[in-house]
């Protein structure tokens, strides 16, 4: 873990050295912590690296890379036993008496050195990334082809700069503490030569998006959500994206909404606060059947609440979200690789029924990086767009039509023998408003019934474990990483625990659950939020009342010593 305050290149530094990790052919996750303010505050970047696949993140600390004090008195007590800290002592002080006698001590001279490199001490962060290398006596040569790809854009003599100031740290390291690293880490190696992507929640989104033709893109920025509007401005260019930043939400959808009427694929993110201002226009997009995908990034509330922090509080928001009661598809992707696939199967769900496609993240999952091997890009996309030789054969177009599936013919906008009136008021097949009762409880149940064909088209919900197990886990989406590392935890402890992780919440896969559920010997449910909103659905949609419950919603984010511990409990009673 990396710390200290903002401006330090906290969060430059930690991805570098993820990514260095990566390069290795190792596992790596990492999380970072900011706090809600516009400059200044505690920042850290935590990277757990690993040569099996790591799923979260952890609570302990084996090398702390303090460039403050602060970071020393918050996080001390949490390094492992014979776990070191890197530390400047011309600007952190650190007392040995405040110290427990494990604890190793590195003294490195980071602005000195990066003052004699660059002129000041903005570059301390990267001498501290080469000392860091050294002590895990990781090869350098990796460090400098990060170093070229991270600065090339800002000229040759930065990235000069910045590899001379790693060499400093790392042979700093290297002719002071020969015997350095001697804690549970010990060193890193090269491993294996597999190329794997380090990549966010958010990324994996947006290039799930690309993958399946999104066109349009508008956002107002909101954390965690605002790295997918980054994301897709930076390859609009490339990809022949429209990407709008708006003045607020409110435009944001209605402006996706637009662009997907207009006939193409249309996305917005947000968060729970611009979510609020969106409701409106989902109903208007619910009424009027047009497909749109929406990203929302949880994070705490009410209100503002914790802006910067993770949470699962929003099921049951995004569920019920706007007036009156229509058919939407709700997804909760449980990693990077969840969200890609997620992203790019919700367009094809939005434009095959026609319906709002939901994927709730939350901050953690949005952006923390994790390691993955590359996509399965083999997508077919099915738009559902009638063509110019089907309307020939239509002599009467109802946009609104009532057919055996629920789903009505969609034409673009000024399509010869296509042309249709759209109202956001209740109306008849052909557009026109209607309050006639009978109209009323046909219409509703024409957009109702289009769950009966989304149930059969979305996949059940995963099982991991084996099936005769001592408990059953059961979580949704970013909790998933946690269980499964302390679904590993428990194994080395003869505790045999299986998991079902609900990655598509609505429409429910009730007899499924109910399935599942009922052959287990015990069952205990993980969830971010108070009032267990998971818990509750799953009584609602199948009468199983879950035996036993974990909850955190202190804003950080689930470790799974924190689930071990749990299942313990009830195992033991």
């Amino acid at each position: 873990m990396i710390g200290g305050k903002a401006g330090y290149g906290i969060m430059v530094t930690g991805t570098m050295f993820s990514r260095c990790c990566a390069r290795g052919g190792l596992h790596v996750f990492d999380t970072t912590e900011y706090p809600s303010l516009i400059r200044g505050g505690h920042n850290t970047y935590q990277a757990r690296v690993e040569e099996r696949e790591v799923n979260s993140h952890i609570e302990l600390i084996d090398l702390l890379v303090a460039l403050n004090k602060e970071t020393v008195d918050r996080l001390k007590d949490k390094i492992t036993e014979n776990g070191g800290i890197l530390f400047d002592s011309s600007e952190t002080k650190i007392n040995r008496e405040d110290m427990r006698g494990d604890i190793r001590l590195y003294d490195v001279p980071l602005v000195r050195i990066s003052k004699e490199v660059s002129g000041d001490k903005v570059m301390m962060n990267t001498v501290s990334l080469g000392a860091t290398i050294a002590l895990a006596d990781y090869d350098l040569n990796i460090l400098n082809s990060v170093i070229k790809d991270t600065f090339s854009d800002k000229g040759k003599e930065i990235v000069e700069s910045n590899m001379k100031a790693a060499k400093a740290g790392y042979d700093h390291i290297k002719s002071n503490y020969k015997d350095a690293f001697k804690c549970r880490l010990e060193r890193i190696s090269s491993i294996s030569s597999e190329k794997r992507m380090l990549l966010t929640g958010n990324e994996a989104i947006a290039l799930g998006a690309i993958r399946a033709g999104c066109k349009f893109y508008a956002a107002y920025p909101m954390t965690p959500s605002t790295p997918i509007l980054h994301y897709m401005a930076s390859h609009a260019m490339a990809k022949d994206i429209v990407v709008k930043q708006t003045e607020d939400e409110i435009a944001a959808i209605h402006a996706a909404i637009g662009a997907s009427f207009a006939g193409v694929r249309a996305m917005t993110a947000t968060s729970g606060g611009g979510f609020c201002l969106m409701t409106e226009g989902l109903g208007l997009a619910a009424i009027t059947e047009t497909p749109l995908v929406v990203v929302m990034g949880q994070r705490g509330g009410p209100s503002t609440g914790m802006a910067t922090r993770t949470e699962q509080g929003d099921l049951r928001f995004v569920l019920h979200a706007s007036q009156g009661e229509f058919p939407r598809i709700v997804m909760a992707p449980g990693d990077v690789d969840e969200c890609f696939h997620a992203a790019a199967q919700a367009f094809n769900l939005a434009d095959k029924y026609q319906v709002q496609v939901l994927i709730l993240t939350d901050k953690h999952l949005a952006e923390s990086h994790k390691t993955a091997s590359r996509f399965d890009t083999d997508y077919k996309i099915e738009r559902g767009l009638l063509s110019d030789e089907q309307l020939e054969r239509i002599n009467d177009f109802k946009r609104f039509e009532m057919t055996e599936t629920r789903v009505s013919p969609r034409t673009i906008p000024g399509q010869k023998k296509g042309i249709f009136r759209v109202p956001s008021y209740e109306h008849d097949e052909h557009g026109w408003n209607s309050e006639n009762p009978g109209n009323r409880t046909r219409m509703m149940d024409k957009r109702m019934r289009k769950i009966d064909h989304i149930l059969k088209d979305i996949p059940d919900p995963k099982i991991y474990g084996e099936k005769d197990a001592d408990i059953t886990i059961v979580s949704w989406g970013s909790t998933k990483g946690a269980v499964l590392d302390a679904m590993r935890f428990l194994k080395n402890d003869g505790i045999n625990a299986n998991f079902l992780h609900l990655s598509y919440i609505n429409p429910f896969k009730a007899d499924f659950v109910k399935r599942f559920l009922g052959s287990a010997k015990r069952t205990i449910i993980v969830e971010q939020n108070s009032t267990m909103q998971l818990k509750g659905l799953i009584r609602e949609k199948t009468g199983i009342e879950i035996q036993h419950t974990y909850s955190k919603y202190s804003g950080r984010q689930m470790y799974p010593h924190e689930v071990y511990d749990r299942v313990k409990e009830v195992i033991h009673g």
